[in-house]
């Protein structure tokens, strides 16, 4: 296996609306958020072991989910992990376990790697990419990968090949952090558990999950006067839907609530919940810098 230098960036995701329930079947509305991003240059100059560097200011924590994934990626291509040497560094701009697609970007740009190296196919990258990311979430759905990978807003469902979705309508709408971390795989137990327990009523929020789903489309389709209402009604039917999985934490609520006596009109948690980013929609625009401008366009 000869290698050869490498670059990348890959950027970090928000959901809009289908979380959880894309797992089972339901559509997932989701964009990419380029204020969030990965960079990778590998030099694979040296002998002897594969060195991983994180610059100062960057978090660390980024090396371990590398060698996580990386173990996991030798074994899905049948590589032994001494044949790779050189000098990887990674300069990462985004917030881990806050529902961005920080493992996404990671298992992109591992999977962009090995293509390179002719270890992973082009028809075979999304596949080897969403299995790299079970690593973190457990079961995943795709959406992140999808998105991650294609760089676009996507409608996704699992199995099925993402569409494309082009929005007509840009409202003023922001992420922002409520100060704790979520653990994907945690919320994703939880909700299953829900499911094991009370059958009608997961089925009932899956039906709410894709409700919310069908209105956030039709909103930014049809970009009319009732857009900025159906686009209201579609978060609230959303957060209503974390709130019963169980996946509202105390400290999710209570950013929620300053949101809202700040003027927010609209908020619910995007990703997994249990911690990370809230989305909310405003009447006008936001300029703290707290904030990051989520874009459809």
């Amino acid at each position: 296996m000869k290698q050869v230098p490498f670059e990348t960036r890959t950027h970090g995701k928000w959901i809009l609306s289908g979380e959880h329930t894309v797992l089972r079947g339901g559509e997932a509305l989701v964009f990419p958020l380029k204020s969030q991003w990965l960079d990778w240059k590998l030099d694979p100059a040296g002998q002897g072991s594969l060195e991983v560097v994180i610059p100062k200011g960057y978090p660390e924590e980024f090396k371990l989910l590398f060698w996580s994934v990386f173990e996991k990626a030798c074994s899905l291509s049948h590589t032994n992990p001494s044949q790779f040497s050189g000098t990887l560094e990674m300069r990462a701009h985004i917030f881990i376990g806050s529902g961005l697609g920080a493992s996404a970007t990671l298992c992109v740009a591992l999977t962009r790697w090995f293509q390179t190296l002719g270890l992973v196919s082009l028809d075979s990258a999304f596949s080897f990419a969403k299995q790299l990311e079970d690593v973190f979430h457990g079961e995943s759905s795709g959406v992140d990968v999808a998105v991650v990978m294609q760089e676009q807003g996507l409608v996704f469902k699992k199995n099925e090949k993402p569409v494309e979705f082009k929005a007509q309508f840009q409202p003023h709408w922001y992420l922002s952090h409520c100060g704790e971390k979520g653990i994907t795989k945690e919320c994703v137990n939880k909700v299953k558990a829900l499911e094991a327990k009370n059958l009608l009523l997961s089925t009932q929020l899956d039906e709410q999950m894709m409700k919310a789903t069908s209105l956030c489309k039709k909103a930014l389709l049809e970009n009319s006067g009732q857009s900025f209402e159906t686009l209201k009604t579609a978060l609230d039917l959303g957060s209503d839907c974390f709130a019963q999985w169980g996946l509202i934490t105390p400290a999710l609520k209570l950013h929620m609530q300053e949101l809202k006596s700040m003027g927010a009109v609209a908020m619910k948690p995007t990703g997994s919940g249990g911690g990370g980013f809230v989305l909310s929609l405003w009447d006008h625009e936001v300029t703290d810098d707290k904030f990051l401008r989520a874009s459809v366009l």
